[in-house]
């Protein structure tokens, strides 16, 4: 393996870790939130946490390159007041990443919470535990099949993005050229041998990132109705 692919392959799994570790903080207090509340608002944050899903990848990164460029408003007041450059950048990447992949996150664990019988939380609190510790110490450790999935999923689907990171990052060697944007490259330039390396490497590293998770999964079920 030459020096570009290991850099590369560090670059994606990296970007994919960082995302994903980000998105669980993100993803249990709001997966919390929806699962427990009844606001009139609720439909309208759920569609915005949904709009990933159905929103060409395209569209998405073209709006958070209008955003983040240092040419309109919002990108130049970063610039000026933080010293941050989005564009063209891994710190971008990582933006674009949590947006992109914020509902394989927030999705599985919204489920697991409001799968949850009440009694739980009912009986936390009964027993003089805060919220806080009732999420901690009580719903959580009951939707860890839940949590897994959910940063399986989006760790996996980090890995695979092409169109956002292609229209936010570009094609940076080192420092925001990820695996699906090195393929592309070697297509086009018909080296199909080393697209075959980075795409085989995926294939298989997802496989078995998602045989994990699954496996896992069902031996946790099958502890639960010991």
């Amino acid at each position: 393996m030459d020096a570009n692919f290991i850099q590369t392959m560090k670059l994606t799994f990296e970007l994919a870790a960082i995302t994903t570790l980000i998105l669980l903080c993100i993803g249990i207090p709001l997966g919390y939130h929806l699962s427990q509340t009844k606001s009139r608002f609720k439909p309208i944050i759920e569609a915005l946490v949904s709009m990933p899903l159905v929103l060409p990848p395209s569209v998405l990164g073209f709006y958070m390159l209008l955003a983040f460029s240092p040419k309109n408003s919002f990108g130049a007041w970063l610039d000026k007041t933080f010293d941050i450059k989005l564009v063209f950048s891994f710190e971008g990447l990582i933006v674009a990443s949590v947006i992109f992949s914020l509902p394989f996150m927030v999705h599985p664990i919204q489920s697991g919470f409001s799968a949850l019988s009440k009694s739980l939380k009912e009986a936390s609190f009964t027993l003089g535990k805060s919220p806080i510790e009732t999420l901690w110490f009580v719903l959580l450790p009951n939707i860890k099949p839940s949590l897994l999935t959910a940063s399986v999923i989006t760790f996996a689907h980090t890995v695979g993005e092409f169109g956002v990171v292609l229209m936010i990052g570009g094609n940076i060697a080192g420092e925001t050229k990820v695996a699906s944007i090195a393929i592309y490259d070697e297509v086009e330039s018909l080296n199909y041998a080393v697209a075959n390396q980075y795409a085989f490497t995926l294939f298989v590293i997802t496989f078995a990132i998602l045989l994990f998770v699954y496996a896992i999964n069902k031996s946790m079920l099958k502890s639960e109705f010991r």
